[in-house]
């Protein structure tokens, strides 16, 4: 069965592709805009942030969900925060809300329960259309069964906390929890509402954090376009933008 997507958004299924947001730029380039929703059941290339790879053998969630953005290119990178609290939805409804406090959102884009991450989320922007509007294509990786034997940080599987979820149902269940904090957010009109729902369920909130320009301090917070505020030892307010980040251990769980 395919799975029933909001109204007006259509469906690509694939049963393998070297990356959904790969087959969306692709898309892009013919003129397609969305709302469209492009699932594999498979990728052969998956890619997360910084070109990194993502694995991605079959019984898992690969999808990029590709929709036109009315609002300026500075506002695209916020739609990463809207699809994170999409999938801690998902994944509370598939696992329980015994779960609640298990299931943290890490800055920028990953999805982790207990510390070990089960999902990654990838946006990028294709080519404005000659109207104007900007493309938004969203990945989203959610591990429903399997998760790699060999990893630089801790993984998950959805399974193995007692989850048992078809990929269609997933799609199902996450575009539905995506387009009601879509509408929330308002094309950024409402990203103080995403920010406060996010900051609410975010890894180290308040801990020690180290970035790799060295920067080293609190994270306090978020700022209006969605950058980490870490708050130096001075008192300081520091912006990280993009780049890889360390938080001190036993930072791993929802402030």
């Amino acid at each position: 069965m395919l799975p029933a997507l909001p109204p007006g958004h259509r469906l690509l299924a694939l049963d393998a592709v070297d990356s959904t947001n790969d087959e969306a730029q692709r898309l892009a380039a013919t003129g397609e805009h969305g709302p469209l929703w492009i699932w594999a059941l498979s990728q052969e290339r998956g890619r997360g942030r910084h070109g990194r790879f993502w694995v991605s053998p079959p019984g898992n969630l690969y999808v990029t969900h590709m929709f036109p953005l009315a609002a300026p290119p500075a506002v695209a990178a916020q739609v990463g925060f809207v699809a994170a609290l999409a999938v801690r939805d998902f994944a509370l409804a598939a696992l329980g809300e015994k779960f609640s406090d298990s299931i943290a959102l890490k800055w920028p884009n990953d999805v982790l329960i207990d510390g070990a991450k089960f999902s990654g989320i990838l946006a990028e922007t294709a080519t404005a259309t000659t109207s104007g509007t900007l493309t938004i294509l969203l990945g989203c990786g959610i591990n429903l069964v399997d998760a790699p034997a060999e990893t630089p940080y801790p993984v998950t599987a959805l399974s193995r906390l007692g989850a048992e979820i078809e990929p269609a149902a997933a799609l199902e269940s996450f575009a539905g929890s995506f387009q009601q904090w879509f509408e929330v957010w308002d094309n950024g009109a409402r990203f103080d509402r995403i920010r406060a729902a996010w900051l609410s369920h975010a890894m180290g909130l308040g801990s020690p954090v180290r970035g790799e320009n060295g920067v080293e301090g609190s994270f306090t917070g978020l700022a209006a376009n969605g950058a980490m505020i870490v708050t130096l030892a001075s008192g300081e307010e520091r912006v990280l933008h993009s780049g890889e980040i360390r938080f001190a251990p036993g930072a791993g769980s929802a402030a």
